[in-house]
């Protein structure tokens, strides 16, 4: 199974930093912390981030701003965290593209369970809405799981390759472009890095296909982008 979620906390009180940070940790999500809006943009361009959680006000700037310049490139879930509990508060965050509204306080309980909802639903948009896409060459990927497995055996990715493949697989029978792959793997600071993703295809080749250099499961379009083929 490859490595839990990482989560990007952004929230400027640093005894809700330390509380949260401590409880996702100890649920084993990998946790970073922002303090501010400028911060977040930085380490969300910079590398792979599964899910947000938002405070409303900060620092230097607004929560529902850096959520809609999220939304301009991602599609990973956004859950504000704020002590606005106004209607139209909420109703404002959810149009501006945020998953879910938690009112502080809350408990940690509760934040892990809509965690594990958002991861959920963010699993579920793929292939017919299953969170199991099986490819060709008996491959078989079940996304809510984050589980990998040909001919039954289990299959040990690294994170970044799990990244990857899971990209793939949310579209499969799709070509995927390098510079979106890029943006979902690895964050849109790196789209003329496009050396990492033939170094990534290439090892997950080795790990899924009979013949890699002959691929079955991950193909290439030339000059576009790569497709993952699922079973037919």
């Amino acid at each position: 199974m490859s490595p839990m979620p990482t989560v990007l906390l952004v929230e400027d009180d640093e005894a809700i930093q330390r509380f949260l940070q401590a409880s996702l940790e100890a649920e084993g999500y990998r946790v970073q912390v922002a303090a501010g809006v400028r911060q977040a943009e930085a380490m969300a361009a910079g590398r792979r981030i599964d899910v947000f959680l938002v405070d409303l006000g900060l620092p230097d700037g607004e929560g529902l701003d850096l959520i809609r310049r999220l939304r301009e490139w991602t599609l990973r879930p956004v859950l504000v965290l704020s002590a606005r509990a106004h209607e139209a508060q909420k109703v404002q965050a959810l149009d501006a593209g945020a998953d879910d509204y938690l009112v502080k306080p809350f408990g940690a309980a509760e934040l892990h369970a809509r965690l594990r909802v958002a991861l959920r639903h963010a699993a579920q948009t793929t292939l017919q809405g299953s969170a199991v896409v099986c490819a060709a060459g008996g491959v078989r990927i079940d996304l809510q799981a984050r589980s990998v497995s040909r001919a039954g055996a289990a299959v040990r990715l690294t994170a970044t390759e799990w990244r990857l493949l899971e990209a793939l697989a949310r579209r499969a029978d799709r070509v995927v472009t390098t510079s979106q792959l890029l943006r979902d793997v690895w964050g849109p600071g790196h789209l003329e890095q496009g050396h990492y993703l033939r170094i990534y295809i290439r090892q997950l080749r080795q790990k899924l296909e009979e013949a890699p250099t002959e691929p079955r499961i991950l193909m290439t379009d030339i000059g576009v982008g790569y497709r993952l083929i699922s079973a037919s």
